[in-house]
């Protein structure tokens, strides 16, 4: 399937409100729309739950700390991820997303796909690719249809 300049909006959307990620590491801010006809129903970034202190303000990646790398123990970061964030503020505000489109930074790791699957999100557009394949394999056989997003494609 080729991209839209719906998808291209999108895209830019999520690369705008990845700048809000209160992520110490620059290069580890990420931005989650999830959209429905056109429509914007919710965003999200990573960042630390309410009443928690993120990183940007302690100085400091956890993670880096730790030697923890890249692809592995997600839990042990502050950060909840944009794609989490962004079915969050779903739930919290009553929004359905069954058969919506989520447009995100990166390709979901596992934990974001199993809670993108639950969700009924039908369909992932991401820029950049994440090191998880096992995310990758449920999605497709739940049916997700993840499409990586190159401007080079745009219809």
């Amino acid at each position: 399937m080729g991209f839209d300049k719906w998808d291209r909006r999108f895209v830019e959307m999520a690369r705008t409100i990845a700048g809000w990620a209160s992520c110490f590491k620059q290069d580890r801010k990420m931005g989650a729309v999830i959209v429905r006809d056109k429509r914007i129903l919710t965003t999200g970034y990573n960042g630390a739950p309410q009443g928690i202190l993120p990183c940007a303000e302690r100085g400091e990646c956890l993670r880096v700390k730790l030697g923890i790398p890249s692809g592995t123990r997600a839990e042990l970061c502050y950060a909840v991820h944009a794609e989490q964030n962004a079915l969050v503020q779903a739930a919290r505000m009553g929004v359905p997303v069954f058969g919506a489109t989520l447009y995100v930074s990166y390709s979901p790791c596992v934990i974001c796909a199993k809670l993108i699957i639950n969700a009924g999100i039908s369909r992932v557009v991401y820029e950049h690719d994440y090191p998880d394949e096992f995310s990758r394999e449920l999605l497709k056989e739940a049916g997700v249809l993840l499409e990586q997003y190159a401007e080079a494609r745009e219809a």
